[in-house]
């Protein structure tokens, strides 16, 4: 029987980027207006974050933006991070602070999905941070320009602590993690079954846009330019879609955000 009782979307910004950069080899030109989300999961067991956002500093510090955005090989402009989107804020808004927090799930060590565990660390939460070994060991090459090493250190500059898994799991019951590499390494998306509606599939990263799913497009950026792997993760989630009757939300869809419930309305 699943522990899970909420689920929340939170907006944490946004960005206006090439569509390119979701949908890859095609949209080259076109400029899209892309959420950044994370998910706020409640379970009898405690509570879970599916991703954290962006460091909300390297936007709004313009020597810090500078090095990460303007004059670094990422080369695009910053995402839009007001108050309003911070993590903590919304925490508040329901009678929460980050202390409250007892799970963090990192799909991915990309800047736009792992930049706010800093905050968060500093805020008071000791929430033990969940990822992969792959997308670790892949973070240490440095060949992926995305993931920002000083989004894995604390405060003091000491590496950020994290419990590794290999493959899927099961977070609790009724919280799956779900293994989908191609965008990155170790890149995983999350089955959440809800206690009245259907089971959400959290497709992250895997699959940006609508788009990504319903014409079997890989996402734009690639772990060593794997497509093949990309698509073949796009198929597994439709494939556990149709067979546990989930709904799947892509990541970065601004017309799919758009339907979901207003925050602080919660699906149950």
């Amino acid at each position: 029987m699943t522990q899970v009782r909420k689920l929340w979307p939170l907006l944490t910004a946004t960005h206006r980027y090439d569509k390119s950069i979701s949908t890859y080899q095609c949209g080259q030109g076109q400029m899209i207006d892309a959420p950044i989300l994370a998910y706020l999961i409640e379970t009898a067991n405690g509570r879970i974050l599916y991703d954290v956002g962006c460091d909300h500093r390297k936007i709004h510090d313009p020597a810090l933006r500078r090095r990460h955005y303007e004059d670094s090989a990422l080369a695009m402009p910053p995402p839009h991070m007001g108050e309003e989107h911070r993590i903590p804020h919304h925490l508040a808004r329901l009678g929460l602070t980050p202390a409250d927090v007892d799970v963090i799930f990192i799909g991915h060590l990309h800047f736009d999905h792992a930049g706010g565990l800093k905050e968060l660390r500093r805020c008071g939460c000791g929430a033990e941070i969940h990822l992969q070994h792959d997308e670790q060991d892949a973070a240490a090459t440095g060949e992926d320009i995305a993931v920002f090493d000083d989004d894995l250190t604390d405060d003091a500059g000491q590496p950020l602590q994290f419990k590794l898994h290999r493959g899927e799991y099961t977070v609790v019951p009724g919280v799956e993690a779900i293994a989908t590499p191609g965008h990155t390494a170790g890149h995983m998306s999350m089955w959440i079954e809800l206690p009245k509606g259907p089971p959400v599939l959290l497709a992250g990263d895997a699959a940006d846009l609508q788009e990504n799913l319903d014409d079997e497009i890989a996402p734009g950026g690639l772990w060593r330019g794997n497509e093949a792997q990309a698509i073949d993760s796009i198929r597994k989630l439709k494939a556990l879609a149709h067979d546990t009757q989930a709904w799947i939300w892509p990541n970065h869809d601004m017309a799919f955000y758009k339907r979901l419930h207003a925050f602080p309305t919660a699906y149950e």
